[in-house]
């Protein structure tokens, strides 16, 4: 494609609403060159409000609507409208998008980049036969594929058989001015009933969905105020996010008598400020790629306690950033939160560190600088 012509992108998600992968594609609509690309964002189900995170006017908004199952009956609609769109090249996200490249190859689109952001609800360890067939299956209609996380990369490499030409590990970045440290302490946020610096906030972010595991937290959080129940008068919970699990981590607080203690903040537009309140940032998951929350929270100067599972390990360096935990290890996460607690000196030092790496490592123009070259095709040109 000519670098004199707009490049026509069209960004194809399972469905965009709050998550990192579209937080991704909000920040590469709103940072790549606006004179040299144009965004259609197309989804298989439905759009949310997040799409007003997008700064531009100019971008295109499709839904699809599909229902629960396969794609197989809008590959029609699907096909007509890559014809009519006639973009440069399709974006798609993880596996569920994945269907979307043959699709695209029909319609001869030229160039098809496949990124991968962490896995599947239904298979949180990637060792899903089946899935793994259907990304071999698609695997000859994509052009290049991106892993956020060198685990996922290694899984293209190893799994599917992607050869290290056609595939390109970028990280996800995050905004190091919006996500920042707080002169502490920081106001408390609308809604929110506790008192930053009166009381020790520990929290997490991200959908309430089996793969975040939300539920081990407050598992561990039950657990450390039975084995000492003085935190009680300064430790309080924070739970930002909705979905299926919300029902279960209520249930689990109030089991134990505690819900008073714990804030079940729903989706938030304000995560910024939600972070600069806290003392501490849990990571409960089960599998991740790299995660965005993660990367925000280091961004705005918090200590971390994090399961070891998938990218975690390359963003949180154990004893230095803070703790990481076996998955699923409800114990081994209430002592890593209970020692942060008791340590402040180490809190603030896992803190100071956490801001630095992330200005260090996870620079938001160093991640839409390293899709530059695979949307305009010059890395596909360079590697044919």
């Amino acid at each position: 494609m000519s670098s004199s012509r707009v490049c026509r992108i069209v960004h194809v998600v399972y469905g965009f609403s709050v998550g990192g992968l579209e937080n991704v594609i909000v920040q590469l609509i709103n940072r790549l060159p606006a004179d040299r690309f144009e965004h259609v964002v197309l989804s298989l189900t439905t759009i949310s409000d997040f799409r007003n995170r997008i700064t531009r006017a100019d971008v295109r908004f499709i839904e699809l609507n599909k229902p629960p199952g396969h794609a197989v009956p809008l590959y029609p609609r699907i096909y007509r409208l890559l014809r009519e769109l006639r973009p440069d090249v399709v974006h798609t996200c993880n596996l569920a998008a994945l269907e979307v490249t043959p699709l695209a190859w029909l319609a001869r689109v030229p160039v098809r980049v496949h990124a991968e952001h962490g896995w599947d609800a239904h298979d949180p360890q990637g060792r899903n036969p089946r899935y793994q067939r259907l990304r071999k299956l698609y695997k000859p209609f994509v052009s290049h594929y991106v892993a956020v996380s060198r685990d996922l990369d290694d899984y293209l490499e190893r799994a599917i058989g992607v050869p290290a030409h056609r595939r390109s590990l970028i990280a996800n970045g995050v905004d190091t001015e919006a996500f920042s440290p707080a002169v502490p302490p920081a106001p408390a946020v609308p809604g929110c009933p506790f008192e930053p610096g009166r009381h020790w906030l520990l929290g997490t972010v991200g959908r309430l969905q089996t793969v975040k595991n939300q539920p081990l937290l407050a598992r561990a959080f039950v657990r450390l105020l039975r084995e000492h129940p003085e935190a009680a008068q300064q430790l309080r919970l924070v739970v930002v996010g909705e979905g299926p699990l919300r029902a279960e981590v209520e249930a689990t607080l109030a089991a134990a008598g505690v819900s008073h203690l714990a804030w079940l903040a729903g989706a938030r537009n304000d995560v910024a400020a939600v972070l600069r309140m806290l003392d501490c940032f849990v990571l409960p998951s089960q599998a991740e790629g790299t995660s965005c929350t993660l990367q925000e929270a280091m961004a705005s100067g918090l200590p971390v306690v994090a399961t070891a599972v998938g990218g975690t390990a390359d963003l949180v360096e154990e004893g230095v950033t803070g703790c990481l935990v076996p998955s699923d290890d409800e114990a081994a996460m209430a002592a890593a939160i209970w020692a942060l607690y008791q340590d402040r000196a180490k809190t603030s030092l896992f803190a100071r560190t956490a801001r630095q790496r992330a200005l260090k490592n996870f620079a938001l123009d160093a991640m839409v600088d390293a899709y530059l070259p695979l949307f305009s095709g010059r890395r596909l040109r360079a590697a044919a």
